[in-house]
């Protein structure tokens, strides 16, 4: 009989949210009439704009006429995508990246996986604790994490940084070898960022010591204080140690819609099993042309128009919209007399659970007492126990609602 890749099996239950969305489905069963706010998973609620829907039927009416019809584009993007990514997104800021560095796919969380297909397998990971999880579990299954260890609660290969309130959720630089590290900023799930300061130590110990950094930027345009970097290249050295991923699906609602990009320098270089240079940009153009056929022309075209000015004027309403209610959360949650952090260059607000509670325990609480679904900060890695997630992604109604609610639980 065939053999499968045992490195699945090795993963830990099942997939977080999966999870979350059962227990409500269960409790929804129990309690039919129960009124159940969403603020757990991060998907976007509000419509998209309407310059992008313009933009989609425009696109679609093309794609009806002979004339203007399209096949297959072009793997990496279209010419008319990728110059505006690197116009409006790097030169707008001074920041130098040629639109043949820029790759168009479906989606941050594909890429910052299938980005693992073009490094050694010996390659030592590291990521921080709590984590998003997939960083993991895709390494997991290209069997680069080594076994699961019960009682640590972690992967033996894996490096873990850890970040919570004591060290400032800044992740602690690898005392040890690592080759790759992921980082994300502003982050999910704590909602804090990293400064300039805090970013050129990476980018000075990663060209120190030959490592790489993914670095997932899919939360860059929520921020709104000058000291937080938009991207990591605008950290003098970080074309030469840096890949970068961003995404539409915050940035304009393309959850449904399925539009990212990632960044891959032609400055940057891996070794060969012989020790000689080898070029990231060269060895992720060819695996995207080879396995991926490219994004629709109609949604290349709707995030065309996210650049113009009428676009970036629609979709920054949304996201104001957004970071109002991650105000709330925030209010709400020194109102009720529990700390928190993020939700000022997020979306997502991370609070610490009340007395002595687990994050299991204070989201059965908060489900069966107010209502009111957030994610467990232990479903992101052992250091988020004793920590909880909620998202600003819901309406301003629903979220002055939940807030209330947890007020009056009088925790």
């Amino acid at each position: 009989m065939f053999s499968i890749n045992h490195n699945f099996a090795k993963l830990q239950g099942s997939y977080l949210f999966s999870e979350i969305a059962r227990r409500v489905a269960a409790y929804k069963t129990q309690n039919p009439d129960k009124d159940i706010i969403p603020m757990g998973i991060g998907d976007v609620t509000r419509p998209l704009a309407h310059e992008v829907i313009s933009s989609l039927i425009k696109s679609a009416e093309e794609m009806g006429k002979a004339e203007t019809f399209r096949g297959y584009g072009p793997e990496q993007g279209y010419d008319f995508l990728r110059n505006k990514i690197a116009e409006a997104d790097y030169k707008a800021r001074g920041i130098s990246v040629a639109p043949d560095e820029v790759f168009v796919s479906d989606g941050s969380k594909c890429d910052t996986g299938n980005i693992q297909e073009i490094l050694g397998a010996d390659c030592i990971v590291a990521v921080t604790d709590p984590v998003y999880p997939v960083y993991v579990d895709t390494n997991v299954m290209a069997g680069r994490a080594g076994d699961f260890d019960e009682k640590e609660k972690r992967y033996t290969n894996l490096v873990y940084l850890q970040t919570t309130a004591e060290n400032g959720f800044e992740p602690p630089l690898p005392s040890g070898r690592v080759d790759v590290v992921y980082l994300c900023s502003p982050n999910n799930p704590t909602g804090t960022a990293l400064t300039r300061a805090q970013l050129k130590k990476w980018v000075d110990w990663a060209n120190k010591n030959g490592s790489l950094i993914l670095f997932d930027g899919a939360y860059e345009r929520f921020i709104t204080q000058k000291e937080i970097p938009h991207s990591i290249y605008e950290i003098e050295g970080a074309k030469a140690c840096a890949i970068e991923f961003r995404s539409f699906s915050k940035t304009a609602g393309f959850t449904g819609t399925r539009c990212a990009y990632t960044v891959v320098p032609k400055d940057l270089m891996g070794a060969d099993p012989q020790g000689g240079k080898v070029s990231l940009n060269a060895l992720w153009l060819r695996r995207h042309t080879t396995k991926f056929n490219g994004v629709s022309y109609f949604v290349q075209r709707a995030a065309e128009s996210v650049y113009s000015p009428e676009g970036s004027r629609q979709v920054s309403r949304a996201i104001g919209y957004y970071l109002n209610n991650a105000k709330i959360i925030l209010d709400g949650l020194e109102n009720a007399g529990i700390r928190a952090w993020g939700g000022v260059n997020s979306p997502y607000v991370w609070l610490k659970t009340p007395g002595d509670m687990t994050s299991w325990e204070f989201f059965g609480l908060l489900l069966d007492r107010a209502g009111v679904v957030g994610t467990p900060g232990s479903g992101f890695g052992r250091a988020g126990e004793g920590y909880f997630r909620l998202t600003a992604f819901g309406t301003a109604e629903n979220t002055r609602k939940a807030m209330l609610r947890v007020l009056d639980l009088k925790l």
